[in-house]
């Protein structure tokens, strides 16, 4: 036989020397108070132009050439490069 379980969670009543938080009076009841939420933290990161032209030069065949067909004009350019070098 299952039974439910559930958990209840109990609101602790403010202290005595602690007043309880309130909306403000000139600030409607169906608006939250105003806390926005925090963006997340991110961090960017820059790469030179010397660590992109090495990746360039390190990239296989394959990738330049798919690349190209995704509309890259670098891997275009140096395509058509590489078939002029091989054309006598």
């Amino acid at each position: 036989m299952l039974s439910a379980v559930s958990s209840a969670t109990h609101a602790q009543a403010p202290a005595p020397h602690q007043p309880a938080t309130q909306q403000p009076a000139h600030q409607p009841a169906h608006q939250p108070a105003q806390s926005k939420p925090q963006p997340a933290h991110s961090d960017t990161v820059q790469i030179s132009a010397a660590a992109l032209a090495l990746k360039e030069a390190i990239e296989n065949p394959a990738q330049t050439a798919k690349e190209a067909a995704a509309g890259d004009t670098q891997a275009r350019r140096l395509l058509a490069r590489e078939a002029a070098h091989r054309t006598p």
